[in-house]
């Protein structure tokens, strides 16, 4: 739906809704000995299986879009082996999509990556840009006919987040990152296991340029696609020196390339406020999400104009949402969140869209299946999807401006 038509949307990534993704890094990470995982992502929602549920649930919603991924370790098991069927899987839902009047938002990398690709040692491998690029062609030639919104990266920033806000508390986290990094490796036979999302940035060129490789080769399949990559966006106040500071380290570099793409992806759960010594902890007095962040919801108008005029380019929204045990807090927090993004709109910023993250309860990483993200409850055992309260909240303001 590259046609100017408001894209609204909800959001899943393969890893954390389909399950028993076997050959991708984070699997490992999540069986290794002494691994942080609170739980294994397991069957996670049975997504691989039940894919055509949840494009039924995105229309029952009345919803234009869906933001989903492809995983790269389910296409290249193994280094140059493409397996033609799961590209035609992937393939099978945009076209379900595209039949429903769905416009699929296909993000390359969500977290995940092959284990060779890692056991290789990741984006510290100089042929790390190239094989990306050459997986993204494959997928362009398969899927580009049904796809106008591509994500190459999501949330890229994180490791750069975390290393300048990182204090003495955070060590022992690092420890057991770095301690499950060796176990992969030698579960692997490698000397070292490379997972971008749990790194110090360290090798943020390659993976800069593994993003223009992978523009340039999907471009070269699908020109009309819109290609960009999706960066956490808080609202950042506080000190000015502070803030400066985190966004030349932790944002300026990404938004400087996304000046050549399509848009820019804007994920945003809040805001940050700095001082000279870090990251403030919210008032006393603020209401928190099940994450034990600060509720608020009106951070994103701030940071989809920040990340506009930081660009010179559209906008889409492409996860916006609260870790809420009790849903009547996210059905509060989707209505002041849009009417934060409508004030910017109002303002000028151009928006193309918003997917509310996520679709479904789902495997957060870390921290298991312990938060609750979803328009649509998930029984662990049966997998039986529920529509919850705020899901309604949502529909009903997206029926009012179709």
């Amino acid at each position: 739906m590259n046609d100017g038509t408001f894209l609204w949307g909800a959001a899943t990534a393969g890893h954390q809704v389909e399950g028993n993704n076997i050959n991708a890094d984070i699997w490992l990470l999540e069986q290794v000995s002494g691994t942080s995982f609170v739980a294994p992502s397991g069957d996670a929602c049975d997504s691989l299986n039940r894919w055509r549920e949840d494009v039924a649930l995105v229309s029952a919603l009345g919803l234009n879009a869906y933001r989903f991924s492809v995983e790269w370790s389910r296409i290249e098991p193994a280094e140059g082996q493409f397996s033609a069927a799961w590209l035609d899987h992937y393939a099978r839902i945009a076209a379900a999509c595209r039949a429903q009047g769905i416009a699929p938002v296909l993000t390359l990398s969500h977290f995940t990556s092959p284990r060779w690709f890692s056991a290789a040692g990741g984006w510290g491998n100089d042929n790390a840009p190239r094989q990306f690029a050459r997986f993204a062609g494959r997928v362009a030639a398969r899927m580009g006919e049904f796809v106008d919104h591509v994500v190459t990266f999501n949330e890229p920033n994180l490791p750069l987040m975390g290393r300048w806000i990182a204090t003495p508390i955070a060590d022992p986290a690092r420890r057991s990152l770095d301690a499950m990094m060796s176990g992969a490796a030698r579960a692997c036979g490698s000397d070292r296991f490379a997972v971008w999302v749990y790194s110090r940035g360290d090798d943020l060129p390659r993976l800069l340029a593994g993003h223009r490789a992978a523009r340039a080769a999907w471009k070269a399949v699908a020109p009309a696609s819109l290609v960009g990559m999706s960066l956490a966006i808080p609202e950042t106040t506080g000190d000015a020196r502070a803030v400066a500071a985190y966004r030349d380290h932790a944002e300026h570099p990404f938004l400087a390339v996304a000046r050549d793409d399509d848009f820019v992806g804007v994920q945003n759960y809040g805001r940050m406020v700095l001082g000279p010594d870090g990251v403030a902890p919210p008032p006393d007095t603020a209401e928190r999400t099940q994450s034990g962040d600060e509720y608020r919801p009106q951070s994103l108008g701030a940071a989809v104009a920040y990340a506009s005029a930081a660009t010179g380019r559209p906008v889409l929204v492409t996860e916006n949402g609260v870790a809420a045990a009790d849903d009547a807090q996210r059905a509060r927090f989707i209505p002041a969140a849009i009417a934060s993004l409508d004030t910017v709109r109002g303002q000028g910023v151009p928006v193309l869209g918003y997917c509310h993250w996520s679709l479904l309860d789902n495997f957060e990483w870390r921290r298991g299946y312990t938060q609750q993200f979803g328009l649509h409850a998930v029984d662990r055992r049966t997998f039986r999807r529920t529509v919850k309260p705020s899901a309604r909240v949502y529909a009903d303001i997206v029926a009012a401006r179709r």
